[in-house]
């Protein structure tokens, strides 16, 4: 049964998906059910790693022979991301289960549409199908349960076929994943190819942005990997743009942080980099100047009359006042530079403010770009060495 959240307002609930990795242990369920019965389903029920129990109507089943007289068996399940904004929803998630010689374990192959590694840094070796160890337990468990399925529908009748259900071969397919691939950091990441099957729960929870935190996760831990000092985490591509020529960095090294300032903060808390650099336009660093680590407009307003406080004491109360009443943070620097004030350049300044507190003494220089729509950049503040040093 779908599951639902309710919203902020409480005014809709939202419905619950499931993750590419657990679309795509289903489906193996389901596959290897076909070849230990005979039969290929028409649903099946898996669980999860939280004790939920989904079941999952498929949407493509097929079964033939590989060279050497092989059988192989292959189910499909349409992802249903619920509510999420998710760019596999309605993604045809396929996985091929093929038994291998005995002492072969499972071994995962990345078929159409999925990605492979290509880049140190991420939680599978270079060369390896882009499918997360999350998605390849809950995989393993799903055969489990086939195998203990099947025995009791013909306990002691000897018809199971004579192959070990730990020695398969498991090729998971997303038709059309290396188009919508285009969409996501895989590229950057050094996954190429197609998509990565991901999934630590299985559950999709509307706007918890979950896929998009561990991407920036991924994308530091790539950084790390290949020993590049200096990353960029920006809110969007203009200020992404602006950072990249100010400082001349590799595309590993520019972080997609959206508005999850928090994420990317936290992680490289305990995940230290040399330096790292924000960039993003004024409003969003105003908000982070604030203290919100969420910089998306449905978290939060800028305070506007808290701007007005950052502003030098000599400041006249008629441009207090301006400010504090500006109806975007635009118009407040309009305000501000009438009176010959640098309000960008205080904003940079309380920004980098915040990232130094959440970031704590972690041997991490940080820096600020304001960036305009335009792409020109407004303010730049720096530390000086290292916070933590």
């Amino acid at each position: 049964m779908k599951q639902a959240l309710a919203t902020d307002k409480g005014e809709r609930k939202l419905r619950t998906g499931y993750t590419t990795g657990a679309c795509a242990a289903a489906a193996a369920k389901a596959a290897l059910l076909a070849l230990l019965t005979g039969r290929l389903p028409d649903k099946v029920r898996i669980m999860l790693p939280g004790g939920e129990r989904p079941v999952f109507a498929l949407a493509h089943t097929v079964r033939g022979e590989a060279e050497g007289g092989t059988s192989w068996a292959e189910a499909g399940i349409v992802k249903d991301a619920g509510d999420d904004p998710d760019v596999t929803h309605g993604a045809l998630i396929i996985t091929r289960v093929r038994p291998l010689p005995q002492g072969s374990g499972l071994v995962f192959r990345a078929g159409e549409g999925v990605g492979t590694v290509t880049l140190p840094g991420l939680p599978l070796s270079v060369g390896e199908p882009a499918i997360n160890p999350g998605p390849r337990l809950m995989i393993r468990e799903a055969l489990q349960e086939a195998v203990e399925e099947a025995a009791k529908k013909a306990p002691g009748t000897g018809s199971m076929p004579n192959f070990s259900a730990e020695d398969l071969e498991i090729t998971v397919s997303i038709p059309g994943g290396e188009e919508l691939a285009k969409k996501t950091m895989n590229a950057r990441l050094g996954i190429v190819g197609g998509l990565s099957v991901l999934g630590t729960s299985g559950i999709v929870r509307p706007y918890s942005c979950a896929a998009w935190v561990a991407s920036i996760r991924e994308g530091v831990d790539v950084a790390r990997a290949l020993g590049l000092e200096h990353i960029v985490g920006a809110t969007g591509r203009t200020s992404e743009e602006a950072a990249r020529e100010r400082f001349g960095l590799p595309e590993q090294a520019l972080i997609d942080m959206g508005d999850f300032a928090g994420g990317l903060l936290k992680y490289v808390r305990t995940h230290p980099v040399p330096r790292l650099t924000i960039a993003g336009g004024p409003a969003k660093l105003a908000k982070l100047g604030q203290g919100m680590l969420d910089l998306h407009s449905k978290r939060g307003r800028v305070n506007m009359a808290e701007l007005a406080e950052w502003l030098p004491e000599y400041v006249p109360e008629e441009v207090r006042w301006a400010v504090a009443q500006a109806h975007s943070v635009a118009a407040a620097i309009a305000a501000a530079e009438r009176a010959g004030i640098d309000l960008p350049a205080i904003i940079a300044r309380r920004a980098l403010a915040t990232m130094r507190a959440v970031l704590r003494d972690a041997p991490v220089r940080v820096d600020v770009l304001v960036v305009a729509r335009d792409g020109r950049v407004l303010a730049e503040a720096t530390e000086p060495d290292h916070g933590g040093a």
